[in-house]
């Protein structure tokens, strides 16, 4: 998912830093782990919000279980923000009685995925 530019060597500075300025600006949306939510309920919050195949959906689901954490999508930062409060205001699982509400979600800088 994260996207990436690759330059050839012989690369004027000036492009150099154009390429980090327009590539190197880039957050993570994280999807949190947590004891309140099924599997189904993260494979179906991802195809729902995200458009994920049921395929990358259980990838990200066992990710979260096993990681505490997955990073869903890399993108701009109002994206990012638009994609974390969609996870968060996705609703209670309703397979768990104890599921009070939506997972969590963060934003975080990505760094400079620019590759020159």
């Amino acid at each position: 998912m994260l996207s990436a530019v690759v330059v050839p060597e012989k690369v004027s500075p000036a492009l150099q830093d154009d390429l980090r300025q327009e590539h190197g600006n880039l957050f993570h949306v994280v999807l949190l782990d947590d004891d309140e939510h099924t599997y189904d309920y993260v494979i179906e919050m991802l195809q729902k919000l995200f458009f994920f195949p049921l395929e990358t959906a259980f990838q990200h689901a066992v990710e979260v279980d096993t990681k505490g954490r997955t990073i869903v999508i890399t993108c701009g930062l109002e994206e990012a923000e638009f994609g974390r409060d969609q996870i968060q205001s996705y609703g209670a699982d309703p397979r768990m009685p104890q599921s009070k509400g939506s997972m969590s979600a963060i934003v975080e800088p990505a760094g400079n995925t620019a590759t020159v």
